[in-house]
């Protein structure tokens, strides 16, 4: 299997729609030069990070921006996901990431799970429940290079999510995120580590660069890790382009080298997906 070269694009969030797709489209245009045949956009990536902006900015699935992002994708020859917020027939909200295809069609869709409701004594305090609703699935996709996960940020602190996608079989899980200043220094590139280590895979997650005259302020520092726990790559708090080497092959080696899978205890405990109706 050959190896994929990704691209993780920490762009400026953009006051304006058109604005922001513009800086993505120019991004994601550097990154297919650049030989990418994936490219990860941050949480949010087209609406400024405050709890009131959510409904404001939310469009739905064949919305401006998603066409926006298919049509990108197939222009680029490239998969494309990144996060924004999704609205739907019922007036609900939610902070969907999409991925889509080559060809420009869709190739997965997940709606946060997790939302982020903290309040950290000295540091941030933050509630997206009050004015996002959760999603309820576990999302993986197909493509050349084997199975990928997808989630969104705080999904990401639950290693639960992540263990159900690497037994569908993923070699690696993108994750749009938004990490901020009190917590992005104490765990991001801990969560990263771990989550590949655990697991045995590539973990890449795209942030927005830092801009701290705004509302919620994001750590940046887009990075990739490897299955043996390896930082490939790792950007600073200025808006860049990151590009990363993921050989499949890789995942397969540690998983053999050092099976955790086969030497998990089932008889002593297990993890199940639970299966919901139109699924």
């Amino acid at each position: 299997m050959s190896v994929l070269k990704a691209a993780l694009l920490q762009m400026e969030v953009q006051k304006e729609i058109p604005d922001s797709l513009a800086r993505a489209e120019g991004m994601v245009r550097q990154a297919a030069e650049a030989g990418a045949k994936l490219a990860l956009l941050p949480e949010m990536f087209c609406c400024p990070y405050q709890t009131q902006n959510f409904p404001v900015y939310a469009q739905p699935q064949d919305g401006e921006v998603c066409r926006a992002l298919s049509r990108m994708a197939k222009d680029h020859g490239l998969y494309l996901g990144g996060s924004m917020p999704e609205s739907d027939q019922e007036g609900r909200v939610y902070n969907t990431a999409y991925v889509f295809a080559p060809d420009g069609s869709l190739a997965a869709k997940h709606r946060k799970a997790h939302l982020f409701d903290v309040a950290v004594e000295g540091g941030i305090s933050f509630r997206e429940s009050d004015t996002l609703s959760p999603g309820d699935g576990v999302t993986t996709f197909s493509t050349p290079w084997g199975v990928m996960g997808l989630c969104v940020c705080f999904d990401f602190r639950f290693p639960e999510l992540v263990r159900l996608m690497a037994d569908r079989g993923a070699v690696a899980i993108l994750v749009p995120a938004a990490f901020n200043m009190t917590t992005g220094p104490a765990h991001w590139e801990v969560l990263f580590r771990a989550r590949a280590i655990d697991n045995q895979l590539f973990t890449l997650g795209a942030a927005p660069a830092r801009d701290p005259g705004s509302g919620y302020t994001s750590y940046g520092n887009s990075m990739a890790v490897s299955p043996w726990g390896e930082v490939l790559g790792r950007l600073d708090e200025r808006e860049g382009l990151l590009l990363v080497d993921i050989d499949p092959g890789e995942t397969g080696k540690v998983r053999r080298e050092m099976p955790l899978h086969f030497g998990r205890r089932d008889d002593i405990y297990t993890l199940r997906e639970v299966e919901r109706p139109g699924r």
